[in-house]
C-alpha cells in the first residue's frame, strides 16, 4: 500500500479513473435498489451513474493524450487514506432520502480528498490536476441537486415518503406488533396460572421465561417461513422472523421479570402494572401506525388481555 503523496501524476490519473468507475457502479446499484418502489429516484441515480461514466471517459481521454493507452491498475484500497465506499449491493434496502444523503457524502468526501491533496502538492501539474478533480466532484454535487429538482418535484417526494412509511409499517411495524401482541397476551395465562397455583414467584418466573422464549422461537420461525416477501412485498423473511421473534419474547418477558421479586403480592402488583403498560403500548402502536381509532384499539386489546388474564387466574386458583 502506498501513500497518496508518493503517486506520480499518471498514477493519480489512473486512481481517479478507477474512482469514477466505482462511483458510477455504486450509483447504478442505488438505482436498482430503488427501481421497484421509487422509480423517480431510480432515474436520478441512473442519470448520476451516466454522469460519472462520462467523467471517467474524459479522464481516460486525458490519460491517453498524456501517457498512452495503458492505464495502470490502481484501486482505492491500494492507496493509504484514500476514500472508501461501503458495500451497498448486499445491504438492507435503504430509503431514498438516506441514499441521496449517502450520494452527497460520497461526492463531498472525494472532493475534500482531492482538495487537501492538491494543497499539499508542490508539483504544479499534480496540483492543477487535483484541483480540477476537486472542482469536478463539486460539479457532481450540483448535478445531483439539479437532477433532483428536474426529476423529483415535492409532490413526488411526498409520495415516496408515504410509500416508505407504508413499507416500514409492512416490513417492521406489522411483524413487530404481531409478536408483541402474541407475547404480551398469550403468556399471561401460563404465568399467572403458575403464580396463583403455587404462590411462589420464582416458579412463576420460570414458567414465564420458558413460555416467552418458546413463543418467541415459534413465532419467529412461523413468520420467517410464511412467505419470501416476493409476492406480498413484506421484505426479507429472515428479518421479519427476527423482529417477530424478538418482540414476542420481549412481550412475554415484560410481565415475567417482576416475579423475581420474592414477596408474592408485591410481585403480582408490579406484574399487573407491567401488563397494563404493555397493553397500552400495543394500543398506541395500533392507533399510530394501523389507523385504528384510539378508543376501539384500547378496548379491543384490553378485552383480549382481560380474557387471557382471567383464564390464567381461574386455572391457577382452581
Amino acid at each position: 500500500m502506498r501513500n497518496f503523496s508518493d503517486l506520480t501524476e499518471r498514477e493519480v490519473l489512473a486512481l481517479a479513473i478507477a474512482n469514477e468507475e466505482e462511483d458510477s457502479r455504486v450509483y447504478a446499484d442505488f438505482a436498482e435498489m430503488l427501481r421497484a418502489d421509487y422509480p423517480a429516484s431510480a432515474k436520478i441515480f441512473d442519470d448520476m451513474a451516466a454522469e460519472e461514466n462520462q467523467h471517467r471517459q474524459w479522464l481516460i481521454a486525458l490519460h491517453q493524450k498524456k501517457f498512452g493507452e495503458h492505464i495502470p491498475l490502481i484501486r482505492r484500497s491500494d492507496v493509504r487514506g484514500f476514500v472508501t465506499r461501503p458495500t451497498f449491493w448486499s445491504a438492507t434496502p435503504m430509503r431514498p432520502d438516506a441514499i441521496r444523503k449517502q450520494a452527497s457524502l460520497m461526492e463531498l468526501e472525494t472532493a475534500n480528498f482531492y482538495r487537501n491533496a492538491a494543497a499539499r502538492s508542490t508539483d504544479a501539474s499534480i496540483r492543477k490536476l487535483l484541483g480540477d478533480l476537486a472542482m469536478a466532484e463539486v460539479a457532481h454535487e450540483h448535478t445531483a441537486d439539479r437532477l433532483i429538482e428536474e426529476n423529483l418535484p415535492k409532490s413526488m417526494r411526498d409520495e415516496e415518503a408515504e410509500t416508505a412509511r407504508r413499507m416500514f409499517v409492512l416490513r417492521v411495524v406489522q411483524p413487530g406488533l404481531v409478536g408483541l401482541m402474541d407475547g404480551s397476551v398469550s403468556t399471561l395465562a401460563p404465568v399467572f396460572a403458575a403464580a396463583f397455583a403455587t404462590h411462589r414467584p420464582f416458579e412463576a418466573f420460570l414458567v414465564g421465561l420458558a413460555a416467552s422464549l418458546g413463543a418467541g422461537i415459534s413465532m419467529g420461525f412461523a413468520e420467517a417461513l410464511s412467505d419470501n416477501g416476493s409476492l406480498t412485498g413484506r421484505g426479507a423473511p429472515l428479518l421479519r422472523g427476527v423482529i417477530t421473534g424478538a418482540m414476542t419474547t420481549l412481550g412475554g418477558i415484560g410481565h415475567t421479570l417482576p416475579f423475581l421479586i420474592t414477596n408474592f403480592w408485591t410481585a403480582m402488583a408490579v406484574a399487573c402494572a407491567v401488563v397494563v403498560a404493555e397493553l397500552g403500548i400495543i394500543s398506541w402502536i395500533r392507533w399510530k401506525y394501523m389507523d385504528a381509532p384510539p378508543l376501539a384499539a384500547t378496548l379491543q386489546v384490553a378485552l383480549g388481555g382481560a380474557l387471557v388474564f382471567a383464564t390464567g387466574v381461574l386455572i391457577g386458583q382452581g
